[in-house]
């Protein structure tokens, strides 16, 4: 029987090994032992290569840097002065046909949304505005926007009567007690309340008793309908009496008392009694 050719050798059959063989290492010999000419492995796969000591550095050196920048962040966050909110002034009011367009069909709504917006316009973002500080001519000219958009509606001529005209600044006051009397003799029968208290804030608060006459002359003459009570008509006396005015007092209530627009019994006795005390007054 034939027996079996032995496996050839690499190193024989290679090029390379053509003519001798390399032996392999005894155990436990270095690398660094092996014989001249022998193949050595990559310095990059050789274990404890620096490779890894810069690997292990790279991450300090970040941190540093992300710790130098927060400092710097930091300390430029501190040197900054403190932010301090600022007042924003009040835009004009738009024009009457602009709210128009806006209002896709619902005025009404629309006169509501830009009640809020001017009554809310003191308390902004970090501060609260006075209303004296406000421009009252640009507040006037919201208030009759809102006015345009739905005339029945009363919330403009209460704020401009009770709140905007309650400002301790006469001037800014009168501005909005005059808009009160322009748009009171627009529809003297449903806005009569919001003059007669002008002309209680320009008789108390303004000390202007001609300008209250006024304005409870605009009442007695213009709010005829039955929904009027009669102590607004009668206004008018009173204040003619704070005025020393007895004659004038008289000649009202006896206008009032001859015009028949005094129905109810009280009111007619009580303006019979009071001109009943005048007469007698003037007596010498």
């Amino acid at each position: 029987m034939t027996a079996a050719a032995p496996p050839p050798d690499d190193h024989a059959s290679s090029p390379e090994g053509a003519g001798r063989a390399v032996p392999s290492p005894p155990p436990g010999a270095r690398i660094d032992d092996a014989p001249q000419g022998a193949s050595r492995p990559a310095p990059a796969s050789r274990p404890g290569f620096r490779i890894g000591a810069a690997q292990r550095q790279a991450p300090r050196a970040v941190l540093l840097a992300v710790l130098l920048a927060l400092a710097l962040q930091i300390g430029w966050q501190a040197s900054r002065p403190p932010p301090r909110a600022r007042a924003q002034d009040l835009p004009p009011a738009p024009s009457l046909a602009s709210l128009r367009l806006a209002a896709l069909g619902d005025p009404v709504a629309l006169s509501k949304a830009t009640m809020l917006y001017v009554q809310g316009f003191d308390e902004q973002a970090g501060i609260s505005i006075a209303w004296r500080d406000l421009d009252y001519r640009k507040v006037v000219a919201w208030l009759q926007r809102v006015l345009d958009l739905d005339p029945r509606g009363q919330y403009p001529l209460l704020a401009a009567s009770e709140v905007y005209g309650g400002v301790t600044d006469p001037a800014r006051a009168r501005l909005m007690l005059d808009f009160v009397y322009a748009s009171y003799l627009e529809d003297p029968d449903r806005r009569w309340p919001w003059l007669a208290h002008a002309a209680l804030v320009a008789k108390h608060r303004l000390h202007d008793l001609p300008l209250a006459r006024r304005y409870a002359e605009a009442i007695r003459l213009h709010a005829t309908g039955p929904g009027v009570p009669a102590w607004a008509r009668e206004l008018e006396i009173f204040i003619a009496e704070d005025m020393n005015e007895s004659d004038s007092a008289r000649a009202l209530i006896g206008g009032l008392l001859r015009s028949g627009q005094i129905t109810d019994p009280h009111e007619l006795k009580f303006l019979s009694d009071r001109l009943d005390q005048l007469n007698a007054g003037h007596k010498p």
